[in-house]
């Protein structure tokens, strides 16, 4: 069975860059050691390396793991690299990042106030 993300309750997404030479067992013992998370927990971890055109994911799908790579032919992802924090995503935030879009939505229409005019 392949996996829905759109009903994957934990989305993480590991900023920065990680070592993509790692198997299964490497970066579930990476997730497990640096930030104390349970890979077993209905979790999708996401992983990108030094060439933003490609990442891992990890899940744990009760009978085994499942490790998927992609690499993009055209484009590349918008990975935060500002740190080696883990940052949760929600189902929109992820179908942003793996469509080439950056994760947090700028926003062009802002809210007024009634009766201010510019």
């Amino acid at each position: 069975m392949l996996l829905d993300f759109t009903k994957t309750p934990n989305i993480f997404l590991v900023c920065g860059k990680t070592d993509l030479r790692k198997g299964i067992d490497g970066l579930a013992a990476f997730i497990t050691e640096t930030y104390q998370l349970d890979v077993f927990d209905q979790a999708l971890f996401l992983f990108c390396g030094t060439r933003p055109d490609r990442f891992k994911a990890l899940y744990w799908e009760k009978d085994g793991f499942l490790l998927l790579y992609k690499r993009f032919e055209n484009g590349r992802l918008q990975w935060p690299r500002n740190s080696s924090e883990i940052k949760q995503l929600d189902v929109h935030q992820l179908k942003r990042l793996l469509t080439g879009f950056a994760i947090e939505e700028k926003k062009t229409i802002h809210r007024s106030t009634p009766g201010a005019y510019y």
